[in-house]
């Protein structure tokens, strides 16, 4: 693949980068604190994530930071190892495990995550954006930013939440500010204010105007003004030497501590599986439908991990929110992710007061139209226009995903996706109903290419059916691999079941590869016309027809 000319796309790269910075900072820091961790460790982990990750990693348009889904496993694991600088040492420890994933080639299990699947997840993950920050919009900001799960630290769910901003606090400063951001970046969607703008990307203007009529709001008094509770509430050293103290090391002599290890390896799994579905997810909505390598991404991942456990940061991943807004900003390259993290890094040393004026609503607005352009109609439609076994694990990945969290959704998704497989191999197109065919008739059942375990109901249920003093040719021509099972099936009907239901058969394609069982029968050339060969079907284990 030809390497990108980074210098050239800086254009695009940059806004982009921009935006994910003016999302990623709040995230940052409501996982941090959903996860009982200092807030500045979040802000790590997205500086690691950008400059480290960033740097390393294979994937153009991924970005990677701190979690919402190890929240709940960063929180249990502080409590149980007693302090915080053990777990870093956990966070380092998951980071060398990812490096050996990386280079023991683990990351080709992403090939195994069907496409139902991830685009559930993704139109999920678009939900689930939409209806979080709704109350953060109207000003209620009773969930931390970045929570993802459907039941909420505050005993609510995502519904109670937007009723209670609704039914019971709606700010009427954070309301305006939100409706005006939006306006302003739907405004930016269009092609002649882009042509006037340039670079300068809609999300930044949106910002800059909340902070703006913020001030004025305070220059006014009452009840819309916006406190600092809906603000973004970034920690502030009051100097370079207390800015570097932020940073924390792991704490090395709990290094034999068994619970060290556990939680590292729990790390090392949940990271690894949501870095390899993000990546995957990314990849698909690439404009440019680039692919990155999962075993490079590990690698970059472990490094990341290790960087950060090492200088007081939680532990990243590959996250999607971040990601896909990056895709929708218009990000050519990494370097966006490269570019957000350094923003980050900047303005933490040297502006925290100024990001601190920013309402949370603005950014709310931004996620919002992040979270549409994820879940958009026209998605469902082709979806359900992809047939039954592509709409129905797509839709249980979306519910179970909004109802759940990501990795419960997508486990579920693929449960859903694997017995689709297994029922569309079960219930057979082409069922024999006995009186359909009749004495004499030539029927021909060709197998696919790959005959694999899960087609044993399939052949099984056809062999069955086979009426009796019928022909019948079974061919493997085409067929370049038929699993053991599958062949004592056919071995048990040609020694069984034809015989008892006096059918003649004859094999084809089955002596070249299969010779060592299929000499020890007799093979019968059915009498009658030659037999055509049946049409193609490259969804079907087998297609039958039946030549008169």
């Amino acid at each position: 693949m030809e390497k990108p000319n980074y210098i050239a796309n800086l254009k695009f790269d940059l806004p982009a980068g921009l935006v994910i910075f003016l999302i990623a900072v709040p995230l940052c820091l409501g996982i941090a604190l959903a996860s009982g961790a200092p807030l500045f460790s979040g802000m790590i982990a997205g500086i690691v994530g950008g400059l480290v990750i960033g740097f390393l990693s294979n994937s153009h348009t991924s970005v990677s930071g701190p979690a919402a889904g190890l929240t709940a496993v960063v929180l249990v694991a502080i409590q149980q190892l007693g302090s915080f600088e053990t777990f870093l040492l956990a966070v380092v420890l998951a980071g060398v495990f990812q490096l050996i994933l990386g280079f023991a080639r683990a990351g080709t299990i992403a090939n195994f995550f069907p496409t139902n699947v991830i685009k559930g997840m993704l139109t999920a993950i678009g939900i689930i954006i939409i209806l979080k920050q709704i109350p953060h919009a109207l000003g209620y900001d009773s969930d931390t930013e970045g929570d993802e799960a459907f039941l909420q630290s505050d005993g609510g769910n995502t519904f109670s939440a937007i009723w209670n901003s609704i039914t019971e606090f709606i700010h009427p400063g954070a309301t305006l500010v939100a409706l005006i951001s939006i306006g302003i970046l739907l405004l930016w969607e269009k092609p002649a204010i882009k042509k006037l703008s340039g670079p300068i990307p809609g999300a930044l203007v949106a910002v800059i105007a909340s902070i703006l009529l913020n001030e004025l709001f305070k220059t006014v008094g009452g009840s819309w003004v916006i406190t600092p509770t809906h603000l973004v509430n970034m920690p502030v050293a009051d100097s370079l030497s207390g800015f570097f103290n932020q940073f924390s090391l792991p704490d090395f002599s709990q290094w034999n501590n068994p619970k060290v290890l556990t939680v590292a390896l729990t790390i090392c799994a949940v990271a690894s599986i949501e870095t390899l579905l993000c990546i995957e997810a990314v990849d698909k909505i690439d404009p440019q439908k680039r692919t990155s390598n999962p075993n490079k991404e590990l690698f970059a991942q472990g490094v990341g991990n290790m960087v950060s456990g090492l200088i007081g940061g939680l532990p990243v991943t590959s996250v999607i929110v971040r990601s896909s807004a990056n895709v929708n900003a218009g990000a050519r390259t990494k370097m966006a992710a490269i570019v957000h993290g350094l923003l980050i890094f900047v303005c933490v040393l040297f502006i925290p007061n100024i990001l601190n004026l920013i309402p949370l609503a603005a950014l709310a607005a931004v996620l919002i139209l992040t979270g549409y352009k994820l879940a958009k109609i026209s998605i469902f439609k082709e979806m359900w226009t992809n047939g039954k076994y592509q709409w129905w694990p797509f839709i249980i990945t979306v519910v179970a995903v909004v109802f759940t969290d990501l990795l419960t959704g997508v486990g579920i998704g693929l449960a859903a996706s694997i017995f689709a497989i297994l029922r569309g191999n079960m219930k057979n197109a082409y069922f024999f109903h006995r009186k359909e065919y009749h004495e004499g008739d030539v029927i021909y059942i060709k197998l696919s290419q790959e005959v694999s375990f899960l087609n044993k109901g399939s052949i099984k249920l056809t062999l069955d059916h086979l009426p009796e003093n019928s022909k019948v040719v079974i061919d493997a021509t085409d067929t370049a691999y038929i699993d053991f099972d599958v062949q004592e099936i056919i071995q048990d009907f040609l020694r069984v079941n034809a015989p008892a239901k006096n059918i003649q058969f004859k094999l084809r394609g089955f002596q070249e590869k299969y010779n060592y069982w299929v000499a020890d029968f007799v093979h019968v050339e059915p009498p009658g016309p030659p037999v055509k060969t049946a049409p193609k079907e490259p969804n079907n284990t087998l297609s039958t027809t039946t030549l008169n």
